[in-house]
């Protein structure tokens, strides 16, 4: 017994030894195991990289170093790693690194990405640009005073507001901007060309101007003011007629126009002239109130999005100018929403067009306003009259085509107005 239990003994190192030993070797087999599975999930992710980026090259998918792109969002292949290889190189190699402004590089991309479409009318507006368009909705805002636009890839003065900075300093519709304060506008979009126009009230700025009629530029120094724009003026001549001037369709432009007309109807005029000579426009639904003071029944205009896609705008009913002899007068600086009332009175013949073809800004934007502040402006359909014609492409012609020259705003006769009077008094 003594024997079987020192042998017992003898043998326990022994095992523990194989047993440290199988430990060991288990413990090799694990790793070995462990570091094999790595390796296949390794090759196995390795392999599903690979194929997202064949799935990013061939099927439209993309795939970036911050977000996955949604899908079904592409129609050919984008890889958006590029933005950021762009990003990361001017940010390590740029000399000027501390100049680099990261909200204005991105809000640049996107600017970008909008004017790509070449619609001057999409425009994307970062926060500082979207507050002033909102300003200009509400009739408030420092600067001259005058709406432009693009014509011919050119900016160009639209509108100037009848005694704001702009017109007093001479500029007229149609009048071409080749620069900025010295500097070109060449490729300048709408947006960028407002936002160096404007500035804090008493400050100048520097028109460089190209007219039909110069042999060449001219500069024009105007000083920025605050623009209060009340929309509507109304006057009765001694002929007993009645003008309604409207120069913005604004945020206040319904209800004065509502007052204008019961204004109207109270002095019983023997014509109405209606003048939007450069009226740049504005909102819609207020151009269909004003066009529904005279049409009584059918269509004021159609918004049509694509052949199969269009909407409809009727009249509103109330049509209480209806009866009276009306002349609308309209120039090249008349646009947009006054394209649409003067297009819906000639074609349901409420209205004799007097003046000159009007600018054709025909196209309907969205304002889409962003969590930063931002917004975006988009086109999205374009004004049909109602007799189908495309205001975007053709304007309105007037029935009766009156110019007022450089040397009739010099010797201030207004040439069109005076037509519309004698057609009125021709009424009765």
């Amino acid at each position: 017994m003594e024997n079987i239990n020192n042998q017992i003994v003898q043998e326990k190192p022994k095992c523990r030894k194989i047993k440290i030993l199988c430990v060991i070797l288990l413990s090799l087999i694990l790793l070995s195991a462990a570091f094999g599975s790595g390796m296949m999930l390794s090759q196995k992710n390795e392999f599903i990289k690979q194929a997202s980026i064949k799935e990013a090259v061939y099927a439209g998918h993309v795939y970036n170093k911050y977000v996955t792109a949604p899908a079904n969002k592409l129609t050919q292949d984008v890889d958006f790693n590029l933005f950021w290889n762009v990003w990361d190189e001017l940010k390590d190699k740029y000399v000027d690194k501390n100049k680099l402004d990261d909200k204005k590089i991105f809000y640049g991309a996107i600017e970008g990405m909008v004017e790509s479409i070449g619609d001057p009318y999409t425009v994307f507006m970062e926060p500082k640009v979207a507050k002033e368009f909102s300003d200009d909705l509400a009739g408030t805002f420092d600067g001259i005073g005058a709406e432009i636009g693009k014509k011919d890839d050119i900016i160009t003065i639209i509108a100037p507001l009848a005694d704001m900075p702009a017109e007093k300093a001479g500029l007229r519709a149609g009048d071409k901007i080749y620069a900025i304060n010295g500097e070109s506008t060449a490729g300048l979009t709408i947006d960028q060309a407002v936002d160096k126009i404007r500035g804090p009230k008493d400050t100048e700025v520097t028109l460089t101007i190209f007219r039909k009629v110069f042999d060449k530029t001219k500069d024009f120094k105007i000083t920025r003011q605050t623009i209060l724009v009340k929309s509507i003026r109304t006057k009765i001549d001694d002929n007993k007629i009645f003008t309604i001037t409207i120069t913005n369709f604004n945020d206040d432009t319904s209800e004065l126009f509502k007052q204008a007309a019961m204004e109207a109807v109270e002095k019983n005029p023997k014509g109405i002239i209606l003048d939007l000579r450069n009226n740049p426009g504005g909102y819609l639904e207020t151009a269909i109130d004003v066009a529904s003071e005279w049409v009584d029944h059918g269509v004021i205009v159609t918004e049509q999005f694509n052949p199969e896609k269009k909407n409809e705008y009727s009249h509103r009913g109330r049509a209480r100018l209806k009866d009276f002899p009306t002349v609308t007068l309209v120039n090249q600086g008349s646009a947009s929403a006054s394209e649409i009332v003067a297009g819906a009175l000639k074609d349901n013949g409420k209205a004799i067009i007097v003046g000159m073809k009007t600018f054709g800004k025909g196209s309907v934007q969205t304002l889409q306003e962003l969590k930063d502040g931002s917004s975006i402006k988009i086109t999205v359909a374009k004004w049909l009259t109602p007799k189908g014609y495309n205001i975007n492409e053709q304007g309105i012609t007037p029935d009766v085509e009156v110019d007022l020259t450089l040397e009739d705003f010099n010797k201030n006769i207004d040439p069109q107005m005076n037509k519309a009077v004698e057609i009125l008094n021709k009424k009765k």
